[in-house]
C-alpha cells in the first residue's frame, strides 16, 4: 500500500528551520527543566501512597482537593490539597497520588481514606470497604532504586543501538541515529516539564517505545541512503537523503498513522 504518491520534497533544504525549531523546543524544555529543579517525578520514583476510591455518582474533584486541605491523622495535620486529584476510568472514580510525607504514621492511607469517607456520606457506597479500589504505598528507598533502574534501562538501550547500527552500517550512522534518539527523548521530556506532566515508570516504558519506533524509521532511511549511495554517485549527498527520504515517506506516515491510532484508542479506553 502506497498512501503517498512518488513526492520530491526538498527536505534538505529546510534543515535549518528544523536546526531552529528543534533548538527552540529542546531550549525551552531545559529552561523549564532548570527552573523546577528537574523533571516532575511520580511517586513510583520519589516514593508515597496512590489512592484509588468511588463514589456512588460523579464527584467534584474540586470539593475533594478542598477535603483534604486538612487531614488529621494521630494528631498530625497535612495538607494534601496540592497532591495529584483525578478522577479515571468512570467518572465516578477518583485516584489520589499522595508524595512522601515526613513523619507519616503507618495507617496513612487508610486514614486518608476514612477522612474522605466521612467527609462526603451522601457520596459513598455504605460499607466502607466498597469505596476502596485501591491502595499502594512506594518507600523512598524503593522509589529511588526505580528511578536508577529506570535512568539505566534508557542508557543500556541507546548503548545497544550504537553497537547494532555501528555493526549493520557505520559507525557515523550510529552517532546519527543516537542523536536523532537522544533528541527525541530531550523533546519529549522537555514538554513534559513545560505541561506540568509527571513521570511515572509508564511514562519511561512510553520513553523506550518512543525509542523504538523511531529506531525502527531510522534504520529504514539509513538503508534507503545506503543503497542511493551506490546507485546516484552523481547526485550530491543532500539530494541522495532527499530522495532516500521521499521514497520511505510514504511507509513512515503509514507506520506513524497506525502508531497513533493505537495509542489514541489506549489513551480514550485504557483507564488512567
Amino acid at each position: 500500500m502506497r498512501l503517498i504518491k512518488e513526492t520530491h520534497i526538498k527536505f534538505m533544504d529546510q534543515r535549518r528551520f528544523a536546526f531552529v525549531l528543534s533548538a527552540v523546543v529542546i531550549l525551552a524544555g531545559i529552561g523549564s527543566l532548570v527552573f523546577q529543579g528537574g523533571p516532575k517525578l511520580s511517586i513510583d520514583f520519589k516514593g508515597g501512597t496512590m489512592i484509588a476510591v468511588t463514589f456512588n455518582e460523579e464527584v467534584d474533584i474540586t470539593q475533594v482537593r478542598t477535603s483534604l486541605s486538612l487531614v488529621n491523622v494521630e494528631g498530625q495535620t497535612f495538607d494534601l490539597s496540592k497532591e495529584e486529584i483525578k478522577s479515571f476510568g468512570d467518572p465516578s472514580n477518583i485516584s489520589i497520588r499522595i508524595s512522601h510525607q515526613e513523619d507519616e504514621p503507618d495507617n496513612f492511607a487508610q486514614s486518608v481514606i476514612n477522612h474522605i469517607y466521612k467527609t462526603f456520606p451522601e457520596l459513598v457506597p455504605p460499607e466502607p470497604k466498597d469505596f476502596i479500589l485501591i491502595i499502594e504505598k512506594v518507600g523512598p528507598k524503593i522509589g529511588s532504586e526505580l528511578r536508577g533502574k529506570a535512568i539505566m534501562a534508557v542508557i543500556s538501550a541507546l548503548a545497544l543501538i550504537l553497537l547494532y547500527i555501528s555493526i549493520r552500517f557505520e559507525f557515523r550512522f550510529a552517532l546519527g541515529a543516537i542523536a536523532a534518539l537522544v533528541h527525541d527523548i530531550v523533546v519529549t521530556v522537555g514538554i513534559f516539564s513545560i505541561l506540568g506532566y509527571e513521570i511515572s515508570l509508564s511514562i519511561i516504558a512510553a520513553f523506550l517505545t518512543i525509542v523504538g519506533y523511531s529506531l525502527n524509521d531510522t534504520i529504514v532511511i539509513f538503508d534507503r541512503i545506503r543503497e542511493n549511495v551506490k546507485k546516484r554517485q552523481r547526485e550530491s549527498y543532500a539530494e541522495t537523503v532527499d530522495h532516500s527520504i521521499n521514497e520511505s515517506l510514504s511507509r513512515t506516515v503509514i507506520t506513524s498513522l497506525t502508531s497513533f491510532l493505537v495509542v489514541l484508542i489506549l489513551w480514550l479506553f485504557g483507564g488512567e
